[in-house]
């Protein structure tokens, strides 16, 4: 969701100053002419205006914001970021260069620098909740959850609905796996335009749900949003998703396999295709959706799916040493020294089983399953 700003400036209709080369109504004119052509797309046109400026006063302000502008448009951002300082060597403070700018470092996921000068265009205007919200965002990003936390409800004093706000607190207490107080924002959203409410309000809700194994829950909202737009990856995904956690292997393949029809070598969806054909004992299937995750490039998950088939078929030697490859990838990743111990003990070899769990407690990691899997092998 995007915010429509005016990067007109206000002022541009006033008359700038005259300058010796060109008389003060005609630069007045170019400058409306190059922020009218900004705001109906025509951007080179619109930097022919702004550079007819600057050859007779390099340091106009109008221009070079207006260059800045329509650098940003094209998302140029780097181009942009020139004119903006340009503008405030010359007129420290300018509102539309400092805000141009701090857009533009944003862009450039510059997210500190973009804080610093949107910091500085509030000690002018302390009150535009636009720039707020974006200050907000900016510190979201940084993981900075006390200061945007903090600018979300400032902006939530100023204005108790503002989307963006509401929208942001949403997705700060997600980021920061709150999800019991990201759905109270999500649903927030949700009740002020229930039949208009944007499709990603609707799948942030489900994926709170996803998050706190509220599988059921979750799912009539991925089925709206569904119903929606019927081709929705986070829609699929979510559903696929909710009936795998509620081990309705079947269900869940309807949508991992609606998402592969539509992006065939995503590997990820893939290997998740294969863990529900491995789990209905569809090993064939299982061991296809794998090798094509496979083929695509290497996956931990595609390797260790077809170890546990290698496993549960009795063929424990080679699920170890496709398993003794993925701890050369991962040597911190506790499941596969738990399956490794588990082809020991179905080998009857206890105290092999024992030395690979004791490999991974050697390297100082405390994991509660390898735990409790040692003291029951120990007792």
């Amino acid at each position: 969701m995007s915010e429509n700003v005016n990067t007109i400036p206000a002022d541009a209709l006033e008359q700038p100053e005259t300058t010796k080369h060109e008389p003060r109504s005609e630069i007045s004119e170019l400058s409306k002419k190059g922020y009218q052509l900004l705001k109906e797309n025509r951007i080179a046109d619109a930097m022919d205006c702004f550079a007819k400026i600057l050859q007779a006063d390099e340091s106009n302000n109008y221009a070079l914001v207006g260059m800045g502008d329509a650098a940003r448009k094209r998302n140029s951002f780097r181009n942009a970021v020139e004119y903006y300082l340009r503008c405030l060597s010359h007129h420290p403070g300018n509102n539309y260069a400092l805000f141009g700018l701090a857009d533009c470092y944003k862009a450039l996921n510059q997210y500190h620098k973009a804080i610093e000068i949107w910091e500085q265009y509030l000690i002018h205007d302390d009150k535009n909740i636009t720039v707020l919200t974006r200050v907000a965002d900016a510190y979201r990003k940084v993981r900075d959850f006390k200061h945007s936390k903090a600018v979300y409800l400032r902006v939530l004093e100023m204005e108790s609905q503002n989307p963006y706000a509401i929208i942001g607190l949403g997705h700060l207490h997600y980021d920061f796996k709150e999800y019991q107080a990201a759905l109270f924002y999500w649903e927030k959203m949700l009740e002020s335009n229930r039949e208009g409410v944007d499709i990603r309000v609707l799948t942030s809700i489900g994926n709170c749900h996803r998050k706190l194994k509220t599988f059921e829950d979750g799912i009539p909202y991925f089925e709206t949003a569904l119903k929606r737009d019927a081709h929705n990856f986070y829609a699929l995904f979510g559903l696929a998703d909710c009936y795998r956690g509620m081990n309705q292997q079947h269900r869940s393949l309807d949508y991992w396999n609606r998402i592969l029809e539509q992006d065939p070598r995503n590997k990820v969806i893939l290997t998740r295709a294969g863990d529900a054909y491995r789990n209905l004992d569809d090993y064939e299937r299982a061991s296809d959706y794998y090798r094509r995750a496979l083929n695509i490039e290497f996956d931990t998950y595609a390797v260790l799916g077809l170890a546990v088939m290698s496993k549960v078929q009795g063929r424990h030697d080679e699920a170890i040493e496709s398993l003794r490859r993925l701890i050369q990838q991962d040597p911190k990743n506790y499941r596969f020294y738990m399956e490794i111990a588990d082809c020991c003990i179905k080998k009857g070899d206890r105290r092999r089983a024992i030395e690979f769990l004791g490999e991974f407690q050697k390297l100082g990691l405390r994991n509660n399953h390898v735990a409790e899997f040692m003291d029951r092998l120990c007792s």
